[in-house]
């Protein structure tokens, strides 16, 4: 990067400070294909570090006056930043789905023996459809309709914000409908 683009970079962080609208635009046109790569390269799922990117653009949004010129680059505080989430964001997932997987194995499920198979078909259906979600989807599905927790519980539990919660909640279940919707059709057709 050229001493032009860091001096411009700064002076878009300046803009956004004062809450000018265009400036975060322009600093997100600029930046977002690599931080996106950064995110992906360490979350290895598109979606998440979709999911990511917008977070940390939310963060900068709120909180650029925390950028310090005299610690380093726009690009370098921006690198650091999206790095530092995704790690975060990956142990998270990682400790999410192995307290699932731990308590999945645990319990016992108690089904009268009339409803055994109605619920084995429905229960397979249900983990078919599932399978087809993203990690961060699955995981926030799972502990909102299996675990009961509200959207602010589980982004406390999985440490996200409550907007990526509720937003992944929404497109997690927007992807099941469809696909129930999906299986249901197919499922017609052939009989």
């Amino acid at each position: 990067m050229t001493t032009t683009d860091a001096q411009t970079d700064q002076q878009i962080i300046q803009a956004i400070q004062q809450g000018k609208q265009d400036a975060f635009a322009e600093l997100y046109d600029r930046h977002n294909t690599w931080l996106l790569a950064v995110a992906y390269r360490i979350l290895r799922n598109r979606n998440d570090a979709e999911d990511l990117l917008h977070d940390v653009f939310i963060e900068i949004w709120k909180k650029a006056d925390s950028y310090d010129p005299n610690r380093g680059s726009v690009t370098a505080w921006l690198a650091v930043k999206i790095r530092s989430r995704a790690l975060d964001r990956l142990r998270t997932l990682n400790t999410v789905k192995k307290h699932i997987v731990e308590q999945s194995a645990t319990e016992i499920d108690f089904v009268a023996p009339q409803d055994q198979i109605s619920s084995a078909v429905n229960h397979n259906q249900a983990r078919q459809l599932l399978a087809q979600l993203n990690q961060v989807q699955r995981t926030v599905i799972e502990l909102s309709y299996f675990k009961g927790l509200t959207c602010q519980e589980i982004a406390n539990h999985c440490q996200m914000p409550l907007g990526t919660v509720k937003s992944t909640l929404l497109r997690g279940m927007q992807k099941l409908r469809k696909n129930f919707n999906h299986h249901e059709v197919s499922t017609h057709v052939s009989r």
